[in-house]
């Protein structure tokens, strides 16, 4: 049964990773697979009751993820529909491109932190749109934002879907992994920017001739102005929240959700329903990405018969018996993470390291959220904001192997020396 268990999940894991060249969508691979994986294990077990429990346990573990993604996402979506990220992008004005860098490089970092670092990459993309017109440059902006990106959200516990799952399952906490991971999280963004001031040094900024109209509803300043607030407040609150009620991540997100709901209702109450309709939250939950949500579904489900079939322990093991270092080890989840989904991966290594050994903050949990949650942007496919910065700007693969890869990896080993060195100096 092992053996076939590890099979499926290898050939599953294969067509994710390949997704692109298979033309199959990685969701489809992620459900068939665990739905196959619990059948398997289920009739070769043969105890019902042992597999209810463990399906149980996985699916209320699962369901905390997925409930905080889809508030987390629907707040994104309604800030967005307001447009009320031009209160940000709206203030970035200068000539030189390599200015314009450092600044997007920060904006993003610091947005991504409080966002999420697949919706800042959106967000600053659409931004190089309207401030940029050669499609050169615009394509050397959005590799650095994915590289700033993943730097922004590997040290918050809300700003990628990697660090909010070892948040959510008790590995790290708050305040923990901010105060452990910013400076290598920011190292990480350094290293490039240092060396893209260079590559870029005395270029200008080349705007657009034609701009075109900006989409979605008319929105006033002070309906920006709110709902980009009340929805950054409402996700920067949710640790806080945690933290007061000890009451689980997704409750304070669905809570927060509930309140800008009712203020967009009380908001546009005196609108005809033609003109509100596009900026309430119901529309909201229309647009947001449930492909990705039953992606998490399917491949945090799979990775649970590996954990409860004692998989993971055993592979665990092996991995300490090879290499011996736990650093080292962390490292090559980071750089694999470049190839395939980062996800599964953490999701792996939650379930080969128990909690009893590796108590909550330990050096192995902040440092995987650290080479995890950056390793990705080696590879324009080793993460979600890699991914979604290929399609919106049709970037090649080898192009950014080629002008971004070895940018990422000096940024990545460069915050893979900043974490240790701080680690050994604080401990």
């Amino acid at each position: 049964m092992l053996t076939l268990l590890v099979v499926i999940f290898v050939v599953a894991y294969a067509a994710i990773a390949l997704e692109h060249p298979l033309r199959i969508n990685k969701s489809a691979s992620a459900l068939f697979a665990a739905g196959l994986l619990w059948t398997v294990y289920a009739v070769a077990t043969g105890d019902h009751h042992l597999v209810g429990e463990n399906l149980t346990e996985s699916l209320a573990g699962t369901a905390q993820i997925v409930f905080f993604l889809m508030g987390a996402m629907t707040i994104v979506e309604v800030v967005d529909a307001h447009n009320g990220f031009d209160v940000i992008t709206s203030r970035i004005r200068t000539r030189r491109q390599s200015s314009l860098m450092w600044l997007v490089g920060f904006v993003t970092f610091f947005l991504s932190s409080v966002l999420d670092n697949l919706t800042t990459t959106i967000v600053m993309i659409a931004l190089m749109k309207k401030l940029l017109d050669d499609h050169e440059d615009r394509l050397f902006f959005a590799g650095m934002i994915v590289v700033a990106a993943n730097a922004g959200g590997a040290w918050t516990p809300i700003g990628d879907v990697t660090t909010t799952m070892l948040w959510i399952g008790g590995q790290i906490t708050t305040l923990a992994i901010m105060k452990g991971v910013f400076i290598p999280s920011l190292i990480n963004l350094l290293v490039p920017l240092a060396v893209c001031s260079c590559v870029l040094k005395g270029k200008e900024v080349v705007p657009p001739v034609l701009v075109g109209q900006q989409g979605g509803a008319e929105t006033s300043g002070f309906e920006k102005s709110l709902m980009f607030c009340l929805g950054l407040g409402t996700l920067v609150a949710v640790p806080v929240f945690k933290a007061l009620t000890h009451l689980p991540p997704f409750m304070g997100i669905l809570f927060g959700l509930g309140i800008l709901w009712i203020v967009g209702e009380l908001l546009h109450r005196n609108k005809v329903d033609e003109d509100k309709e596009h900026l309430t939250l119901a529309h909201a939950l229309k647009r947001i990405d449930m492909s990705s949500i039953v992606f998490f579904i399917g491949i945090l489900l799979a990775v649970a018969t590996l954990e409860h079939t004692h998989i993971l322990g055993a592979l665990a093991g092996w991995l300490d018996r090879t290499f011996g270092r736990l650093d080292v080890i962390v490292v090559i989840i980071g750089l694999v993470s470049a190839i395939v989904d980062n996800v599964p991966l953490v999701a792996a290594s939650m379930g080969m390291y128990d909690l009893a050994q590796y108590p909550p903050d330990s050096f192995l949990w902040e440092f995987m959220a650290y080479c995890a949650g950056t390793g990705g942007s080696i590879l324009i496919i080793g993460s979600a904001a890699g991914v979604a910065a290929m399609g919106l700007e049709k970037i090649h693969f080898f192009w950014y192997a080629r002008r971004i890869a070895p940018l990422a990896l000096i940024g990545y080993f460069g915050g893979v020396f900043a974490y240790i060195l701080q680690y050994r100096l604080l401990h």
